[in-house]
């Protein structure tokens, strides 16, 4: 079987856009749910809805894959998954170490979608002595000195941290000399790497503080007395000119 190690998805070398490549799960797994209703085809429109983009957002997405559907019948479900699917590389097995086995690692490693979706958890790995030797999900963890021959004896190249903040840089110094090229980030901290290194964060606490501010807007505009005008009109308000235009420069 195929391991990240040998095999790169070239979707970089095919010039897609880097939103278009973060839109593409949206499309799979919309696509997925319409696969497993055995939908045969699913306009752009229906699609798009599904994955809460616009239709044609989602057709020029397509057209970098070259798939641009039949008038009057839309596109073939199984065929874009596969397309999709093999762009994005999950045609093929992806081992995966976690490393930080707490309760978010833990919780990581028992989530059912990673081998359904082209990865493996091939090792959990934690600091913690005690650790070592427990099954998580049915996978002993193991200590993170052995980290690197880890990485080696199981052609790792995707890395996830699941570790306090205080200790992710150094795994992460650790992933990468050993030849970890991508990782997952949940530590709540920004990562440094090298070039040709790639870093996605996930942090959940910045995703809640976003909605509360959302929530703090909308409870603020439902307090404004019918016709006042919101504090981002009066703002919108304050930046123009004398004729309604936002001035190109300041006065002094």
């Amino acid at each position: 079987m195929a391991t990240g190690r040998t095999h790169r998805p070239a979707t970089r070398s095919r010039g897609i856009p880097e939103a278009t490549v973060a839109r593409l799960p949206l499309y799979l797994r919309a696509l997925t749910a319409l696969s497993e209703r055995s939908v045969p085809t699913v306009s752009s429109e229906e699609l798009a809805a599904a994955a809460g983009v616009n239709s044609a957002k989602l057709r020029k997405d397509f057209s970098y894959l070259g798939s641009y559907g039949t008038r009057g019948v839309g596109y073939d479900v199984e065929y874009l998954v596969y397309q999709i699917s093999r762009e994005l590389g999950l045609t093929q097995d992806w081992p995966v170490v976690i490393v930080g086995i707490g309760n978010l690692g833990a919780a990581l490693a028992n989530y059912g979608g990673f081998a359904s979706r082209g990865f493996r958890v091939a090792a959990l790995i934690d600091a913690d002595p005690s650790m070592a030797g427990k099954p998580v999900a049915g996978i002993p963890v193991q200590h993170t000195d052995d980290l690197e021959k880890i990485i080696e004896d199981n052609g790792v190249s995707i890395g996830v941290i699941a570790t306090p903040a205080g200790a992710a840089q150094q795994v992460c110094d650790r992933l990468v000399a050993a030849g970890v090229t991508s990782i997952l980030n949940f530590a709540p901290t920004v990562l440094s790497v090298p070039d040709g290194v790639d870093v996605r964060k996930v942090d959940l606490s910045i995703e809640l503080q976003i909605l509360a501010f959302h929530e703090q807007r909308k409870a603020g505009e439902e307090a404004l007395p019918d016709g006042l005008p919101t504090a981002a009109a009066v703002t919108d308000s304050a930046d123009q000119g004398p004729d309604g235009d936002v001035p190109a420069v300041m006065p002094a």
